[in-house]
């Protein structure tokens, strides 16, 4: 995981091909905690849920991603609320996943 993290998001703007299962799952080793899932469209997705003892820690947590979002120009899809947030991770560009997903997970992974 420390690797991925030190690693800079590269920005995506469509003309490659989003990753295979394959290609997922060797990723989805080097993170931990986080669920592939596909959205309607079949299109994978990598989420995870994290857990606060009130609505202030969570709300700490969710600015802390939105700085590290920001700064690596990658920005997830967060929903929060009292003790949890949750985080939503893909290539809008590709509709799917890319390396950068994983870079951005494990930077958010590194805030706890």
């Amino acid at each position: 995981m420390s690797d991925l993290a030190n690693k800079k998001c590269i920005p995506c703007e469509g003309g490659i091909p989003p990753f295979d299962v394959s290609e997922i799952h060797k990723y989805l080793k080097k993170v931990d905690g986080w669920d592939v899932k596909k959205n309607k469209d079949e299109s994978f997705f990598i989420e995870k849920e994290y857990k606060f003892k009130n609505f202030s820690e969570s709300q700490v947590f969710v600015n802390n991603v939105g700085e590290i979002a920001e700064r690596e120009g990658h920005h997830p899809d967060i929903s929060f609320g009292w003790g949890y947030a949750k985080i939503k991770i893909f290539t809008h560009s590709i509709k799917g996943l890319a390396e950068s997903d994983f870079v951005l997970a494990a930077k958010i992974d590194k805030i706890n």
